[in-house]
């Protein structure tokens, strides 16, 4: 039986040493007013100039991210290789909106598909819509506000740069995910992921629009979107995830004076997400999905509903994803018991993906239990080793 619970395989691609300097990283992140200080103080000497890179480079972004630029990665994606777990390129640079940097971004985005191409260890490629987009202007789309003259040519060139994308992953064969973001520029979103599923999904599923299941909405929008596909005659390529935006979501519904998107409670969230697996893996012949998550009891329905349909644990169609540096006893035991697995893996200059790098250490922070449950597997298998260690010495 399937167990979360094994660390010597959670943790067989880490050295003692990183599992040193992983303890002490969620140990420190475990307290709120460490992350506070430590985002103040970090952009108190980025300002300054301060050389504090190389103190970061060492620690929270070896945790999280793969390096900064594509090359970098490449010792993560072997590591990772070696056990299984694909590896998902992620450009985590974000909040550009000059044209120069979308266009940047979305060369970047093509780097990834032709570095992807023809490799089984890069699964998959990502982005996100903002990264072509100005957030402005993805929210007037998404009210179906009237756009001036130059910005209907703004977003013609958004677009082109999606409609890039898509089709070099069609050509190259690289499936792409399409990240879901805030609520309020998220239809603008699921209209461009449609229109591209609609285009390169006829034969196989290459484009994946992203769910996020903590919205009160999701799950009737992924079962529409999954009967507008049957329509069109086009697989349909969902990533599940529970969401990444709940306090800005919250204050700005308080703000603006509108009922929140977001579930009230944790509980509706874990039902509705694991509605949307069992209705995605009955309809697993039309429908891939990849079941992006920390939670260890919706991975463990998820393998037990494949079970159930005698759905093979290599089948293409369903992926377990997790992010780099984080559940690690997610993914290695998943992989472990031959299911397919990738890792989500983040990477740009270091002072570009602060903002990401951040994110990571509050959400540590605010999901009840998961430092403290990072903190307990690490704690566990140090021990482990200890006990190996000692008792080769006492055999010597």
């Amino acid at each position: 039986m399937l167990s979360f619970n094994n660390t010597k395989v959670s943790f067989s691609g880490k050295t003692d040493k990183d599992l040193v300097r992983s303890y002490w990283l969620f140990k420190f992140i475990s307290f709120n007013w460490v992350v506070s200080f430590g985002k103040a103080m970090t952009d108190f000497a980025l300002k300054l100039n301060l050389p504090i890179k190389r103190i970061i480079k060492a620690t929270v972004f070896k945790q999280f991210c793969g390096g900064e630029n594509i090359a970098e990665c490449d010792k993560t994606v072997n590591d990772l290789s070696r056990f299984n777990i694909g590896t998902i390129l992620d450009y985590s640079v974000e909040g550009k909106e000059a044209e120069e940097d979308l266009d940047n971004c979305a060369a970047e985005t093509l780097a990834n598909i032709a570095k992807a191409k023809g490799d089984t260890n890069i699964p998959f490629c990502v982005f996100k819509v903002t990264g072509l987009a100005r957030m402005e202007l993805l929210e007037k789309v998404s009210a179906k506000a009237t756009l001036t003259d130059e910005e209907k040519k703004e977003y013609e060139r958004v677009k082109g740069r999606v409609s890039s994308i898509c089709k070099a992953s069609y050509e190259a064969n690289v499936p792409m995910f399409i990240d879901a973001e805030h609520s309020w520029i998220q239809d603008a979103i699921d209209d461009l992921s449609n229109e591209m599923m609609a285009l390169y999904n006829k034969e196989k599923p290459i484009v994946y629009n992203t769910y996020q299941l903590y919205r009160k909405d999701r799950l009737a929008y992924l079962k529409h979107s999954f009967d507008v596909s049957l329509k069109g005659n086009y697989y349909m390529g969902a990533k599940l995830v529970r969401g990444a935006y709940m306090e800005k979501e919250r204050a700005r519904a308080i703000e603006k004076g509108y009922p929140s998107p977001i579930h009230e409670t944790k509980a509706d969230t874990d039902k509705d997400y694991n509605a949307a697996l069992a209705f995605c893996v009955d309809h697993i012949d039309r429908i891939a999905i990849c079941a992006g998550t920390h939670n260890e009891q919706s991975s463990l329905e998820l393998v037990e509903m494949m079970k159930n349909k005698n759905i093979k644990s290599i089948n293409k169609h369903i992926y377990f994803s997790q992010l780099l540096g984080m559940s690690d006893h997610i993914s290695y035991n998943l992989a472990e018991a031959g299911y397919n697995v990738s890792k989500y893996v983040p990477y740009g200059p270091v002072k570009e993906v602060l903002p990401y790098l951040i994110r990571r250490a509050q959400e540590n922070t605010s999901v009840k239990g998961q430092t403290g449950r990072e903190l307990g597997l690490i704690i566990k298998e140090k021990e482990r080793r200890a006990s190996v260690a000692l008792t080769l010495v006492k055999k010597d």
